[in-house]
């Protein structure tokens, strides 16, 4: 393999990681949580990483739909999680 080849194979496993996490992470979580944040409901949240982490699994990072899938995955991590996780601990803080 090339170092082009390699990077983008690194570049495949670790985008479908960060998707994967973000889909298990919207899974435990209670949907309560995700109301009470003022984000969207537990189940669009899910919806969101999992057609993500398809779309990561059968495109890839650098196809058409794996920019916005990736960009889908940290957007819940960056953005939700810590605020469903602030309403579970009873503040808002990271």
């Amino acid at each position: 393999m090339s170092f082009d080849g390699v990077l983008l194979e690194g570049l495949y496993w670790l985008t479908l990681a960060l998707v994967a996490w973000a889909l298990v992470d919207a899974v435990v979580r209670p949907a309560t949580g995700y109301v009470a944040a003022g984000k969207l409901t537990k189940p669009a949240w899910v919806a969101i990483t999992a057609l993500a982490a398809v779309v990561l699994f059968l495109q890839g990072p650098m196809s058409f739909l794996g920019l916005p899938a990736v960009i889908a995955g940290v957007v819940y991590l960056v953005d939700v999680r810590p605020a469903v996780r602030g309403v579970q601990r009873g503040n808002n803080s990271w």
